[in-house]
């Protein structure tokens, strides 16, 4: 445990996003979107490696163990070969750990939550986007990698509905990873493993709780996603995330599930109850700083989000009922008074304003020269919003 606290510790002083145990090779940190080995740490035993991973399936089954008797952290780990949860550190901070199996031998990866929820505009994405969290109805997905940011983008809408509206909102989470205390809403947050047995299950006993609002940490099984668009049908607002690069995509990801007799149907579904996708990226921002950096120090680099926003509108439900995903590329385009927005326009405006060079922009363009159209463009103009390091 007091290896544990000091490698939690050593996160937060080196502002490192996550860390790496495996048995053989010192700690792994990654800063500002680098992983490397920590210089002044001798390599992990595997007892070592072991001990820490002891403490956090510890925490999980003291968890597990309130509402599912019998069942613990090491039963899920023999099952499945690998364990999530999370835990709070000693300065008060949230971490996502996951244990799992390798070569026989233990090993963690953990990564370090905000301690404290951030503002859309700190996170790099438009303050428009509020105006999701104002709606009655509806479903409302974030896409991107693992690490994107995901997580932390819904706690922050999460936290200006609890601030704003005075509702009952319900998350389901594996594991929990940010804390909601109630403030203007009733917020009820639930675990799966030891509040719930699994994401579907708590999402159809949700609709019989009077939830206003519904966050489902990620819907990717046939069951869940249908029950998330009842509920999205039913008059509830409901926050999701789907693993997917980009707005077009994660549409045909969900519909991709459905049975192919099914797609049809399934598609006009989710025309009626889509209301935003957002798509986003974390990328290190290695642009020209503003001012050289002093002889002899390094310079650190942190990342910008890159984002992708498609507001449905009835042009972009048709497109999406009658299965034409290839043409709502062109509707963000000419949506931006809407507050859409294409990859290559946000990238051409973290270029233009120095925050990313002109390779990392045309690397992660889907099509460079189209970003370097938007970036001539606007040049011309004043800049739009200015993004935030992440």
């Amino acid at each position: 445990m007091a290896l544990l606290e000091d490698l939690l510790g050593e996160s937060a002083r080196l502002d490192a996003s996550d860390i790496h145990l495996v048995p053989g090779r010192p700690p792994y940190f990654r800063v500002h979107g680098v992983l490397a080995p920590a210089d002044n740490r001798p390599a992990l035993a595997p007892a070592d490696v072991d001990g820490v991973a002891k403490a956090l399936i510890s925490s999980r089954a003291r968890a597990v163990s309130r509402d599912a008797p019998g069942l613990t952290g090491h039963d899920s780990l023999d099952r499945t070969g690998s364990l999530d949860g999370a835990v709070t550190g000693p300065s008060g901070t949230r971490f996502r750990f996951n244990v799992f199996r390798r070569q026989g031998e233990l090993a963690v990866a953990i990564r370090r939550l905000e301690d404290r929820f951030r503002s859309l505009t700190e996170l790099g994405l438009p303050d428009s986007l509020y105006q999701l969290c104002d709606l009655p109805d509806g479903l409302v997905l974030v896409c991107g990698p693992t690490g994107a940011g995901k997580s932390t983008t819904l706690a922050a809408m999460i936290d200006r509905i609890n601030r704003t509206r005075k509702c009952h909102i319900v998350t389901i989470e594996d594991p929990i990873e940010y804390l909601h205390p109630p403030i203007e809403s009733l917020v009820n947050q639930r675990q799966v493993g030891s509040d719930t047995s699994g994401f579907n299950e708590a999402l159809v006993a949700s609709l019989r709780q009077d939830p206003d609002v519904i966050l489902v940490g990620e819907i990717r099984e046939l069951t869940t996603i249908r029950t998330a668009i009842t509920a999205a049908e039913t008059g509830h607002l409901v926050f999701t995330t789907v693993h997917a690069g980009d707005c077009a995509g994660s549409i045909e990801r969900l519909i991709s599930v459905f049975p192919a007799e099914e797609q049809a149907g399934m598609r006009r579904q989710l025309s009626m109850v889509l209301r935003a996708v957002i798509a986003q990226h974390l990328i290190v921002a290695d642009g020209a700083p503003a001012r050289p950096p002093a002889a002899g120090t390094t310079v650190r680099r942190s990342r910008v989000v890159v984002s992708e926003i498609l507001m449905i509108n009835p042009a972009v439900a048709n497109l999406i009922a009658s299965g034409k995903s290839n043409q709502i590329y062109s509707s963000m385009e000419t949506g931006t008074a809407q507050g859409m927005q294409t990859l290559e326009q946000d990238l051409a405006r973290l270029w233009v304003s120095g925050q990313i060079s002109e390779s990392t922009a045309a690397a992660m363009a889907r099509n460079p020269n189209i970003m370097r159209d938007r970036a001539n463009l606007m040049r011309k103009q004043p800049l739009p919003r200015a993004g935030a390091n992440r």
